[in-house]
């Protein structure tokens, strides 16, 4: 592992490989261990970079009453990829860290090369971080399973996932999160490493549920990207993801799709071998030496 410092924060991170740099994005919950499956396997052709996001294990925790910030995650890829002399970057983002590489396309487009967006939860495209009931009436005229998903993810997993972190009950708000994300009985199906990723970052599933939010999303501003893009789904990944991921090929002008069989939200690491295999080949595609 090697370190860089940003402004006086240390990211940790791992690099191998030569060629066009490929950067990897983790979610919530997880650091760069979770890149363990791809990580020699693009550094056959590519400069390969997984790092642990501010606050993420093994980075110095997030402390009590510190913001987790989406806008300053962004902040930091971009500031990761420069000071790593890492662009134009192909960007392949998980979850929450999909969400900021799509900000990244948005904000600095000349840093990207491609993006591959595996399950981005952009709700903000929709509502805001704490959705008003008249807007999600107007969605339940507009997108009725859209607005059905949004809903049931807030009611079954949000809501009961702060309410306990607030109580200070981590266990209870870890599960009931990830009961959300990956369906009833999800957190106790997660292999023992995923696990050890989530009590690893415990801290920030509850500073990112108790904190700002997810920057609000604007539909033009989403179709102005015009990187090549790769939306990747999981087969069984619950129907919320599938719906965002619908928005999103509607209004990325350059968007492929892919679905993972076999494989859920975590699908880097249900299928590794059909996820590498899709966007291997995507990177390839659009690789400046092709």
């Amino acid at each position: 592992m090697a370190q860089v410092d940003i402004e006086g924060t240390r990211f940790e991170y791992h690099e191998n490989g030569s060629g066009e740099p490929v950067v990897f994005v983790h979610g919530s919950a997880s650091d760069h261990r979770t890149w363990r499956f791809q990580r020699d396997v693009f550094a056959e052709q590519f400069r390969t970079i997984t790092y642990s996001r501010r606050y993420h294990w093994p980075n110095e925790p997030i402390h009590d009453g510190v913001d987790y910030a989406m806008a300053e995650h962004v902040d930091d890829l971009q500031k990761v990829i420069r000071s790593l002399d890492a662009t134009p970057a192909h960007l392949v983002g998980h979850s929450y860290g999909a969400f900021l590489c799509l900000l990244l396309a948005m904000r600095a487009p000349d840093l990207v090369r491609t993006l591959i967006l595996a399950e981005p939860p952009v709700i903000t495209l929709f509502v805001s971080n704490t959705p008003k009931p008249l807007e999600l009436l107007k969605l339940l005229v507009t997108r009725p399973r859209t607005a059905a998903a949004i809903i049931k993810f807030g009611a079954t997993g949000v809501a009961p996932a702060s309410k306990a972190f607030q109580k200070g009950d981590m266990e209870a708000g870890v599960r009931a999160f990830g009961d959300a994300v990956f369906g009833s009985g999800g957190y106790d199906r997660l292999p023992e490493p995923r696990k050890e990723q989530v009590q690893d970052n415990l801290s920030n599933v509850k500073a990112e549920l108790l904190g700002s939010g997810f920057v609000p999303l604007d539909g033009e501003q989403v179709q102005r990207v015009q990187v090549p893009t790769l939306l990747v789904t999981g087969e069984h990944s619950i129907g919320l993801f599938h719906r965002l991921m619908d928005r999103l090929g509607e209004l990325l002008p350059h968007a492929e799709r892919i679905e993972i069989p076999g494989a859920s939200h975590m699908m880097h690491e249900d299928n590794a071998s059909e996820y590498n295999a899709a966007v291997f080949s995507f990177i390839s595609r659009h690789s400046q030496a092709v």
